[in-house]
């Protein structure tokens, strides 16, 4: 029996089927981080290529397709643990619930992945970058060795590091170098401060695997120390990421400009409010709750972030 037998609001369409398996309610976790890397190195030198945005956009959303895919591909076994255990508790999942198959599902991740390193190589000759297929197979690799073997880091205990690592430092100083050449030691604060939302982001997402994860055998801050802990290690390091920026406009203040940070950290401030009225019902398999608590959670980094960067290009043509 299909999900969608049992799932008529998920798509019939073998279309709409993979776009239901690339998850675009998740892009924003990688776009933003190259949209804020972009302009950094738009800022770096006071000018935009648009071949650099171009290729450095194409990067992204070829391998967003990449880590989704292969991400399902690597955790097949414990979402079939989470649909065994919460058959109405939670999204249907594309390999478990057959909206796709496991070798459809692998294989379109591996040829995504190749095209991914064809952007890279791109980018090296239209842009001169003599580093670009490199740093971009490091960028790759990092993103891999979340869930894939023989590392699977995610099963061992480092995946929430790990996305901080990929999401928060890599991609976005991927885009910079793209941009400008070379990475500016002055914006740090920026990527820094972002680097720690992100990692808020990875504890957050093994919220609603709790349980299916400490079954499954997969290591994340949630499956091992509990819900609680979690949720409190979440919302430190929001304050953490927020407070870094904070502390740029002192100590790099030609790059963390109060009219940039300002406008971003009342976002912060604004969501974290709401994240900490929600964070009492976001427990333990409450997944309507955690849904809420984690919309919150990307509205103070997305949101933030890019308003950063909106006022960082601003400050830059103006």
């Amino acid at each position: 029996m299909t999900a969608t037998a049992t799932n008529p609001e998920l798509p019939s369409s073998r279309v709409g089927r993979w776009f239901y398996a690339l998850k675009p309610a998740s892009w924003p976790k990688l776009l933003v981080p190259t949209l804020l890397g972009q302009v950094l190195g738009m800022v770096s030198v006071g000018s935009v290529s648009l071949a650099a945005l171009w290729l450095g956009f194409a990067f992204t959303v070829v391998g967003l397709g990449f880590i989704v895919l292969l991400n399902d591909w690597g955790d097949q076994r414990v979402d079939t643990v989470k649909r065994e255990m919460f058959p109405n508790g939670c999204s249907p999942k594309t390999i478990p619930d057959r909206i796709l198959s496991s070798r459809a599902v692998g294989t379109a991740g591996l040829i995504l992945g190749l095209v991914a390193l064809g952007c890279t190589a791109v980018a090296q000759v239209v842009l001169g970058r003599a580093h670009a297929v490199e740093a971009g197979i490091l960028c790759m690799a990092i993103f891999a060795a979340y869930s894939l073997p023989p590392i699977r880091l995610n099963y061992r205990g480092g995946g929430e590091g790990l996305e901080m690592l990929g999401v928060g430092v890599a991609l976005p100083l991927y885009n910079v170098y793209l941009q400008a050449g070379f990475i500016d030691g002055g914006m740090w604060p920026w990527v820094t401060g972002f680097a720690l939302l992100s990692l808020a982001s990875g504890i957050a997402s093994g919220l609603s695997d709790e349980e299916s994860d400490r079954r499954g055998g997969k290591r994340t801050l949630a499956s091992v120390y509990g819900n609680r802990a979690a949720r409190r290690a979440t919302e430190a390091c929001v304050l953490l990421g927020a407070g870094v920026w904070a502390l740029g406009v002192f100590v790099s203040p030609e790059w963390v400009r109060p009219w940039a940070a300002a406008p971003a950290l009342a976002v912060v401030a604004w969501r974290y409010a709401s994240l900490r009225r929600t964070t009492e019902q976001a427990v333990t398999n409450a997944f309507d709750a955690q849904g809420r608590y984690k919309r919150f959670l990307h509205g103070a980094i997305w949101h933030s972030t890019g308003v950063a960067a909106f006022m960082l290009w601003l400050g830059m043509v103006s």
